[in-house]
């Protein structure tokens, strides 16, 4: 597959995978499956499920630090601002760090993998699901399962092939 046909796919990941609603519940359902795929499968990651004024959910396995923490906050920066999976950013411009001259300051913002805005009918972005402490299309791929799961739909039908 090539750049652009992953970036088609993302696309589609995003327009698609919509929550019907995005609360304290949904967030718990999906962050506790994730915590617990992680565990069941020795990942080190830290998962962070959000709406732009507040934390639903946050939980961090083995093998983090206060690093991936931060990544969370600055990938999610990422994601509020341009309203896109961090992972397409990725994909659209490499993991150089944003130019002074785009305001995105590199301390607050990070073109990385793992940050995917949750999008909910009739309201558009209201919030992400951020994963860190994998490669970055792995915590892409972790977080896409995750919404697949949650809304029922086939992974296979979402995911990007493996790099």
């Amino acid at each position: 597959m090539s750049t652009e046909d992953d970036i088609a796919q993302v696309k589609r990941q995003e327009m698609e995978l919509v929550l019907p609603a995005l609360d304290e519940t949904v967030a718990f359902e999906i962050g506790s499956a994730i915590r617990a795929r992680a565990q069941a499968e020795g990942l080190s990651l830290v998962v962070d499920i959000r709406t732009w004024d507040r934390q639903l959910f946050f939980a961090a396995t083995a093998g983090t630090s206060a690093d991936n923490a931060e990544w969370v906050r600055r990938k999610i920066n990422t994601v509020k601002r341009f309203h896109r999976a961090s992972y397409r950013m990725v994909l659209e411009r490499g993991e150089a760090p944003f130019s002074p001259q785009s305001g995105a300051d590199p301390a607050d913002y990070v073109i990385a993998g793992g940050g995917f805005p949750l999008r909910v009918p009739g309201a558009g972005v209201i919030g992400a699901l951020t994963i860190s402490g994998l490669p970055g299309r792995k915590d892409h791929a972790v977080a896409v399962d995750a919404l697949c799961d949650h809304l029922g739909r086939n992974r296979a039908d979402f995911a990007l092939p493996e790099a």
